[in-house]
């Protein structure tokens, strides 16, 4: 109930407006994206990169203007270019949203977005890096993964997100555990219906092991985005059991949580990636963090309550 709350708020202007407009958020928005702009970002990844691997994402999603989209692909050229200047090519790369790149465009959604993709993907390339595309809700997975595999044939490093609350992702692993495929396994951040996901959080967390099974299984590259510490106690063990050295796999959390653990996992030679949002679009993001961590939802309504 409280995922729907937040997921609703996340598409009110009014709500929008409201948040966007109160100084008392700005700490834990802060706490969550890394900055507006990219010199925020690449100021963020100079310092992740020191003990950790980055991946930055330029925020901004469900677009049904062209224009917007080809503004959200210059804004990954200039940031990759920003990263191959700076020699954080080989530390850093780069998340997209399909919808931030015209999938849900009525003409041609598909088309447009995976030509949008390829040109970041190009950049990624001549920057020393690659790609990884973001998963958004159910009704799109089909779509995303078509594109990624289309992608795949010129770009074979590009990665994808499989999300192990949905009751069809264990056979989706299955379909991307072969050769030179990465994989960020993530619980899922979307509100979804009981005929397509596990809404039990049990049952989430088992389907998470049974998909990481299969990842870590495979011969492709595994990405273990939980900030579930018996998670990541499990995907040692399993990673240990097929015999996968610490560089053929990773994990991966959010900017702003854990970061402790982060160190932790890095201190004792595990590659840990941390996704960086940064840009003027962060509201969805934010909701939708809200609604992961109790705490931060907590402080969120004080400091509206301080506000009125």
């Amino acid at each position: 109930m409280l995922r729907s709350a937040l997921i609703a708020a996340s598409r009110s202007a009014g709500c929008r407006t409201l948040v966007e407009r109160t100084p008392l958020l700005r700490p834990i928005v802060d706490r969550f994206v890394a900055g507006s702009d990219v010199d925020a970002a690449i100021r963020i990844a100079h310092e992740l990169s020191r003990d950790r691997l980055v991946t930055l994402d330029h925020l901004g999603e469900d677009t049904l203007d062209r224009g917007q989209a080809e503004q959200t692909v210059e804004a990954y050229r200039t940031v990759l270019a920003r990263l191959a200047d700076e020699g954080l090519g080989g530390r850093a790369e780069v998340s997209v949203k399909l919808s931030a790149l015209g999938q849900a465009l009525p003409v041609d959604g598909d088309k447009i977005a995976l030509d949008n993709t390829r040109r970041i993907c190009e950049a990624a390339a001549a920057a020393g890096t690659t790609v990884t595309v973001d998963m958004e809700d159910h009704t799109t997975t089909d779509s995303t993964l078509g594109i990624v595999r289309a992608l795949r044939v010129d770009f074979p490093g590009t990665g994808t997100v499989l999300q192990a609350y949905l009751k069809r992702t264990e056979a989706d692993c299955a379909d991307f555990a072969g050769p030179g495929s990465r994989i960020r396994l993530c619980k899922g951040a979307y509100d979804e219906p009981a005929s397509a996901a596990y809404r039990d959080r049990s049952e989430v967390d088992a389907s998470y092991v049974r998909c990481l099974k299969v990842l870590m299984n495979g011969q492709g590259y595994p990405m273990v985005a939980t900030h579930d510490t018996r998670l990541i106690d499990i995907a040692e063990h399993l990673a240990a059991e097929a015999g996968r050295a610490r560089d053929t796999y990773e994990f991966q959390m959010l900017y702003g949580v854990r970061p402790q653990v982060q160190e932790q996992l890095a201190g004792r030679g595990l590659r840990m990636r941390v996704y960086v949002p940064y840009g003027t679009e962060w509201y969805p993001y934010f909701m939708r963090r809200l609604g992961e961590r109790p705490a931060n939802l907590t402080f969120f309504l004080q400091a509206l309550a301080r506000r009125g």
